[in-house]
């Protein structure tokens, strides 16, 4: 049986390992198939693609959209694209979109940093990103470099989280625009991590319905931190709902040392037949 890995993240975003090290790593754990799904941005795509056909990997181009759904607590959701054409204008133009909120949202956070008596300039976050998409993990970074911190967890903890001195909020896609991106560039629309938003089972399939009404492809029915039950009872709500299952470990490198690339923590085993599934659906990438 083969096996695949479809929710990564690699340096240009807030993992550890090159896109090429994410295929040498996947090759070397035997996997057949490995998506790259960056936070928010594709600019590892182009050489996660090099290496797969360098290698002998099937690689997907992905990423990872968060979006708010205004229901309920109003949940911070990700939605994975899979299989598009990264050079699609309608892709190109989003990409520019959220890089300007990215970049309000980092002078904020430098400026209540400070102000919380913790100075760090944006230029010394940008140097710790290595000229990748700035996140919350390299404020973290930085603040553990000037001994501000004990630990990259403190970071959060204390600083960067929803309602601390650190963290401004971000500007956020809806998860309509997120779907309507990633279709039409060509790609599949899938739900991450279904179980991390806090949601009741009612309350989660009135999303999942929500947003297959606005032409969403699939969920994640297997994760690194599922537990048996809760992998049976996303793949029942895909079912029901009409969704293709999905799958990832969500590898991060260093930054989630105890998640596998493939196996997340030991036991995930996500079959080819997912992704199979998905080109046989709608992916007009992979028609060209």
């Amino acid at each position: 049986m083969s096996f695949i890995d479809l929710h990564t993240h690699s340096y240009c975003s807030d993992g550890t390992f090159s896109p090429e090290g994410i295929v040498l790593l996947a090759k070397k754990e035997g996997l057949s198939a490995v998506a790259l799904t960056d936070h928010d941005t594709i600019d590892g795509i182009a050489l996660f693609m090099e290496a797969g056909a360098k290698h002998g990997v099937e690689t997907v181009p992905g990423v990872e959209f968060a979006a708010l759904w205004p229901k309920y607590s109003r949940p911070e959701i990700h939605i994975v694209g899979l299989g598009f054409d990264p050079s699609a204008p309608v892709l190109q133009e989003r990409m520019e979109e959220i890089r300007e909120s990215r970049s309000r949202r980092n002078e904020k956070m430098a400026r209540k940093l400070t102000a919380a008596g913790l100075p760090v300039t944006l230029e010394e976050v940008a140097a710790n990103a290595g000229g990748e998409i700035i996140t919350r993990a390299h404020f973290a970074n930085v603040l553990l470099e000037k001994g501000y911190i004990k630990t990259r967890k403190d970071a959060f903890f204390r600083y960067l989280s929803p309602g601390m001195p650190g963290y401004a909020e971000r500007e956020f896609l809806t998860p309509a625009r997120c779907i309507q991106t990633i279709k039409q560039a060509g790609g599949a629309a899938v739900l991450a991590h279904p179980t991390l938003y806090a949601l009741s089972e009612t309350q989660l399939e009135e999303l999942c319905r929500e947003l297959a009404s606005e032409g969403l492809d699939g969920m994640e029915c297997m994760y690194s931190t599922y537990t048996p039950a809760q992998t049976k009872a996303m793949r029942r709500l895909a079912a029901r709902v009409g969704l293709l299952p999905s799958g990832g470990s969500d590898f991060h490198g260093e930054n989630k040392p105890d998640i596998h690339l493939g196996r997340g923590l030991g036991k995930l085993r996500i079959p080819y037949e997912y992704w199979e599934a998905f080109k046989r659906h709608s992916l007009r990438a992979y028609e060209r």
